[in-house]
């Protein structure tokens, strides 16, 4: 089969490239993406590697994009992404980039330096600004104005003596000077600006440190400032502390310290505050033009930057990954030739010489690179290739383990199985045409919505699905049309093919209404497609009927799906050459699913094509037997109870017969299962010179490749293990198909419970809320309707597609990987990570895939 179905052939490669050739030989399958190199080195630290300077160096560069990347995005100024990706730069281009870092880095930083300074001095000028202001009305410019201030703090501090009940003395604020005999005193006061939220603490802190002996007096700042070293706006509020003395003064101050307040010089008299007030404006004036300037030049810088943002990050990460590529080969001897190991698929080898080729010419060697196959027993990588449409079921796979190398693919299936399991659950006109639209959207405008790159992991995980919603939609869309809903309702398009002779009232209104194809009601013919319409005015029996269908339906589907699943196996078996495992695995797994279960699936179709309604006894409808109990019964070897007068207890002649044959066979296969594989692995061990017939084939001509065995009838696959541990593996891999039979078919009960769930949920919302608006009637009714829509759709869309959806996907998810892949798929592989620069750029910058990273 081809790489579709099964995993590219692997090969391991040796590689020797020329030093000179080296990095160009890299960029070059760096580009290509198809390799994927093995680290020579394991037991070297990373440190003591030969390039472990020009990675540091690209380290240093990345820590200085990212510092111009944050400024740019600081200003909110978009970078140009042209979508391409420029090729890795030459080794000696590092300097020239590096030199440009340099520049710019140093120029930037430098010119936040000094906008930092100018704002901190454009800030401490605004707030002496206030602080001119604010005081103003503390001062009295009057004569007296003394006076009255000292009297007034007086006032204050009496009134606190009195609130306190301590006696703080007399109270003089101020220095004292003696003059002409006569005492006199003058206020002494600071003034300054303090975060307005630490005022109340600065406040008490105050008045129990200075003991009452000063006099506080704040005014808040209505605009807020903004603090020159994060720029954020912070409030806050000017003070003046009038107190009495050298040791208050000095207290106020360390205070005024601890708590972060900015004192700055009062002058006491009215010119000189005036004189004061218009120097720090015309300062002001000066600092918001040079400021102007600064932010200008800051702005230049940074739009020049964000041209060349992406391509220089793209050249540093692809220059930092081929560095981190080349550590991981081996010197020879010689000192000028680099040995490397490495996977590569089969298919792809002339591509990749062609690859080193051109390196080897951008480089100007003269000496070829060589690339060698070497054999090897290790497993190879699994390598499946994708494109966009195939990437989503793929990853669906690996999600559940990724695949052991070469075994079946299940991912090509899931295109069609997954979808449309889901759909029969989800199956709803309406509801997969809002899926299918939205996933249509997606894939219409993805060029648009890819190159907007989000950390959003919802939206991700969306978009990376759009075209298994998209399918989802459009599925359920067909079942929803089989199923005869949308939106919880029917749509009559060829005509119903009953005839109710009941009025309209009776109709819509009697719950209790049941449709008996017995009567002449039925046209005996069956509607064309999906179900009649007519249903959904049968409210007695409508559950009953769509109930029997569903749960027959999940049945019939589980059942095809897990043989399917078995026979998947057969293609595992012939392409290893495992012969004991196709003998005493897949031949008696598939024989007791088909003549069990396989066969209850035939019992259901008989049962619809022999029994009616409209027939008479035996194949009347009420003579027709339970499938289940038929199914216990056979199992149980029981004999079946007398039916109704005039009816057969059997289906068809010679059922007994049959169903006894087909579970004796069926419970013969257990013990094929269980000892068959074990007793021949046994046998061979004994004779190991006897000859095993091959397995012919054309999956088995294919051959093996590395790491595979082949040849024994399989008992090469176990030549390692312990016959015990061959019987335990056996022994648990019997019981778990045995009984997992039985809970597998069950579990795809699952179709039918959520499928009638959705389809209840449906009716629900119509029910009770959109039809309350559909009942009202005149302007009041638009209105009401209006409203009650809305509110019906966002329902219909939280819960009926979003959640709803999201169960139906989880549950069709573990039908995949528990019901169909436990038949065939092991999932013990490992991915193959090749050196890919388009992986390395859209995973963040992250170095090169190794396998022993």
């Amino acid at each position: 089969m081809g790489s579709l179905f099964r995993s590219e052939e692997m090969t391991l490669c040796q590689l020797f490239l020329q030093s000179e050739a080296a990095y160009a030989c890299v960029s070059e399958l760096g580009e290509l993406g198809l390799v994927q190199f093995r680290d020579l080195n394991p037991d070297v630290n990373a440190f003591q590697r030969k390039f472990v300077n020009e990675v540091r160096r690209c380290d240093e560069m990345e820590r200085k994009l990212r510092y111009l990347e944050k400024e740019i995005k600081k200003d909110g100024i978009p970078m140009l992404d042209t979508g391409e990706s420029p090729e890795a730069p030459q080794p000696r281009e590092m300097i020239d980039l590096e030199a440009t870092f340099e520049k710019l880095e140093n120029e930037l930083r430098e010119v936040n330096q000094n906008a930092e300074a100018l704002k901190r001095n454009f800030l401490e000028l605004t707030e002496l600004k206030h602080i001119l202001r604010k005081t103003q009305v503390f001062f009295d410019e009057q004569e007296g104005g003394l006076n009255t201030t000292t009297e007034s703090m007086t006032r204050a501090l009496i009134t606190d003596e009195v609130r306190t009940g301590h006696s703080m003395g007399p109270v003089q604020l101020g220095f004292m000077e003696k003059s002409n005999e006569r005492e006199e005193y003058y206020p002494c006061f600071v003034a300054g600006v303090i975060s307005r939220e630490k005022l109340p603490a600065f406040e008490r802190m105050l008045w129990r440190a200075c003991r009452g002996n000063v006099f506080l007096r704040q005014a808040m700042i209505e605009t807020p400032l903004e603090d020159p070293s994060n720029g954020d706006q912070v409030y806050k509020s000017v003070f003046i502390i009038f107190f009495q003395g050298d040791q208050l003064k000095t207290r106020v101050k360390k205070i005024c310290e601890g708590f972060r307040a900015t004192l700055y010089p009062c002058p006491e008299a009215p010119a000189d505050r005036r004189e004061m007030a218009m120097g720090v404006m015309t300062r002001i004036e000066d600092l918001n033009t040079v400021l102007g300037q600064t932010q200008d030049h800051r702005h230049r810088v940074l739009v020049a930057a964000a041209k060349n943002l992406k391509n220089w990050f793209v050249k540093v990460r692809k220059i930092k990954a081929i560095y981190h590529t080349l550590n991981l080969f081996n010197l020879d001897v010689t000192q000028k030739c680099l040995i490397a190991e490495c996977w590569v698929p089969v298919l792809d080898i002339e591509t990749i010489q062609l690859a080193l080729r051109r390196g080897t010419e951008r480089s100007g060697s003269s000496v070829p690179p060589i690339l060698n196959r070497m054999q090897t027993f290790e497993n190879p990588p699994t390598y499946n290739r994708t494109n966009k449409f195939t990437k989503a079921f793929q990853a669906l796979i690996d999600a559940y383990g990724v695949a052991t190398y070469r075994e079946m693919n299940p991912a090509p299936y899931t295109i069609i199985t997954f979808p449309f399991l889901f759909a029969v659950m989800f199956g709803d006109l309406g509801h997969g045409a809002i899926m299918a639209l939205f996933g249509l959207w997606m894939i219409r405008k993805e060029k648009g919505l890819a190159a907007q790159k989000t950390d959003n992991e919802i939206w991700n995980i969306f978009f990376g699905g759009r075209y298994i919603i998209f399918l989802m939609g459009v599925f359920s869309m067909y079942t929803g049309l089989i199923y005869n809903d949308i939106f919880s309702k029917s749509l009559n398009i060829f005509g119903s093919h009953w005839e109710v002779h009941y009025n309209k009232s009776t109709v819509l209104e009697n719950k209790y209404l049941q449709l008996n194809p017995e009567t002449s009601d039925y046209s005996g013919t069956p509607y064309p497609f999906g179900m009649d319409p007519i249903w959904q005015v049968a409210g007695a029996n409508k559950i009953i009927f769509q109930n029997a269908y569903k749960m027959k339906i999940s049945i019939i589907f589980g059942v095809i799906h897990m043989i399917f699943g078995v026979t998947m196996s057969y293609h595992n078996h012939t392409y290893f050459k495992n012969r004991l495992s196709l003998i005493f695995e897949f031949i008696p797994q598939l024989i007791f699913l088909l003549f069990l279960f396989f066969y209850m699936v035939l019992l259901m179709f008989i049962k619809w094509n022999r029994y009616a309604a409209t027939n008479s006894p035996p194949y009347s409808a009420s003579c027709a037997p339970s499938i289940l109990i038929t199914f216990i019964d056979m199992v149980l070897f029981n004999t079946p109870k007398p039916p109704p007068t005039g009816c057969e207890v059997y289906m068809f002649g010679g059922q007994h017969f049959f169903q006894v044959v087909f579970v004796l066979i069926a419970l013969a296969c257990i013990p094929v299962m269980l000892l068959g594989k074990p007793l021949q692995i046994m046998k061979q061990r004994k004779n190991p010179n006897e000859e095993v017939q091959p397995i012919t084939g054309s999956d088995a001509e294919v051959g093996m490749s590395n790491g595979q065995p082949a040849g024994q009838g399989g008992a090469a696959h176990h030549e390692e293990e312990e016959m015990s541990e061959i019987f335990i593996h056996q022994g648990i891999h019997t019981i778990e198909y045995v009984l997992g039979s039985v809970s597998h078919t069950a579990s795809y009960l699952r179709l039918w419970a959520l499928s009638l769930a959705h389809a209840q949920l449906a009716e629900v919302l119509w029910n009770m809320v959109l039809s309350i608006g559909l009942k009202q009637q005149g302007w009041f009714g638009g209105v009401m309707l209006t409203i009650v829509f809305a509110f019906w759709a966002i329902l219909t869309v939280g819960i009926l597609v979003l959640m709803e959806g999201l169960s139906a996907f989880l549950h069709t998810l573990r039908l995949h990987w528990v019901e169909f892949q436990s038949k065939f798929y092991q999932g013990q592989g490992y991915a193959f990570q090749p050196f890919s620069f388009d992986a390395i750029i859209e995973n963040g910058g992250a170095s090169g895939s190794t396998e022993n990273e």
